[in-house]
């Protein structure tokens, strides 16, 4: 039988590559999988070979140690690969098919898969609707940063690329629509960014990124995105947005008047989440600052997209309510500004086909816009020192060197 190699957490600030067992059809027990879901098997499922993972802003949170993550948990939830073992069960996927993966595991039986919610599926996770692939409290799917993965519930969540040369040529943006690219632009779509929209994106991170961009390809008049890194609002301005340092101003509405003529914005995205940090100079983190200033700088009637990730459990918050995830927002200001918030994870297969088509057409780019930087899997360690560091680049894991540069 074939080996496996992923990547692990192993405590704050650590992960290792190591060696796992090689997958098959059965949810096994191991760090962070559910009890209730250990030996659930999966004949609905296939084994993937990966040919692209992305290290995520998300995975970046467990490794600071602001989780609840068990040592030893096998993370990655972007994955794209080959389908190289199918289940008794899936019909319709084949062997040699090249797919993107959705992260959030649904089984498209339940009422929410049903009305399009697959991120808050009722059948995969027993604590809690919704579920996802090497992430604490997320039903303890193992991770795909990793050199194979299973995937459960294949014929329904897999999105197939029509032709597989046509896909490696653009892999570098495929791989994107296993989370980064839908997670902006639903963050785009749920801030109501329309043709001639004026629209203010919180963070210039990977996912900060993808929402810009997504809201140039929603007619967005202009995008301004704000952040603390020179770096990565240098990456910002690289594909036609506006930008504003938040160390040195703490005043995001005059900013936004200068650019604008007004203080206010019709659309906002919150791409930064629970570990946000105060605006200006010597500013320490301050876990309400993004949703309290976005409320502020977004017009009456307007709309707040909010995929950045808030958690109901942060042992490193500074203060206790915060660590239950309770943070002090100025609800009352968004209440009498008539504002709608959209909050969660991104429903993927809502989006992916439709961005897909966008890639494969010529009319998104999105690995020119958040940076896409290939690495290998030993190499992957160093590529969390370095994005924990705040570099301006989506970490892309190459396990099997099959990709070309």
């Amino acid at each position: 039988m074939a080996g496996n190699r992923a990547v692990a957490y192993m405590g704050a600030g650590k992960v290792e590559v190591q060696d796992i067992d090689y997958p098959d059809l059965v949810l096994r027990d191991g760090p962070g999988v559910n009890p209730l879901n250990v030996g659930r098997k999966c004949e609905h499922g296939v084994i993937i070979k990966v040919i692209t993972t992305n290290i995520c802003g998300s995975d970046q949170h467990m490794v600071r140690g602001r989780t609840t993550a068990p040592e030893g948990l096998v993370l990655g939830h972007e994955i794209t690969g080959e389908v190289i073992e199918t289940g008794r069960d899936v019909e319709f996927i084949q062997k040699g098919d090249m797919v993107s993966v959705p992260f959030n595991i649904a089984c498209g039986r339940c009422q929410n898969c049903r009305e399009q919610h697959t991120h808050v599926c009722l059948n995969v996770n027993p604590d809690r609707p919704g579920s996802a692939y090497g992430y604490v409290d997320m039903g303890g799917w193992v991770g795909g940063q990793s050199e194979y993965v299973m995937v459960p519930y294949a014929d329904f969540q897999l999105l197939k690329f029509p032709d597989k040369d046509q896909a490696m040529d653009k892999i570098m943006d495929l791989t994107m629509l296993s989370d980064i690219f839908p997670t902006g632009y639903h963050g785009a779509v749920s801030a109501g960014v329309h043709p001639g929209a004026t629209v203010y994106v919180a963070g210039a991170g990977p996912v900060g990124l993808a929402a810009a961009h997504s809201a140039q390809l929603l007619g967005a008049s202009v995008v301004i995105v704000g952040d603390l890194i020179p770096e990565r609002l240098e990456q910002a301005r690289s594909f036609g947005c506006e930008t504003i340092n938040l160390r040195d101003h703490d005043d995001l509405g005059e900013q936004i008047d200068q650019i604008l003529g007004t203080p206010e914005v019709d659309c906002a995205i919150d791409a930064v989440g629970f570990e946000a940090s105060a605006h200006g100079q010597n500013a320490q983190e301050a876990p309400a600052t993004v949703l309290n200033s976005i409320m502020d700088i977004t017009r009456a009637a307007g709309q707040l997209g909010i995929p950045g990730l808030y958690v109901t459990e942060d042992p490193g918050a500074a203060d206790e309510a915060a660590k239950q995830g309770s943070l002090s927002i100025r609800f009352g200001l968004g209440w009498a500004k008539a504002h709608t918030f959209v909050t969660g994870q991104t429903p993927v297969m809502k989006y992916h086909r439709d961005l897909m088509n966008s890639i494969l057409h010529g009319k998104a780019n999105i690995a020119k816009a958040v940076n896409a930087t290939l690495i290998s899997l030993d190499e992957a360690p160093h590529g969390y020192q370095q994005f924990d560091s705040g570099v301006a680049k989506k970490f892309v894991i190459d396990p099997h060197g099959l990709v070309r540069n």
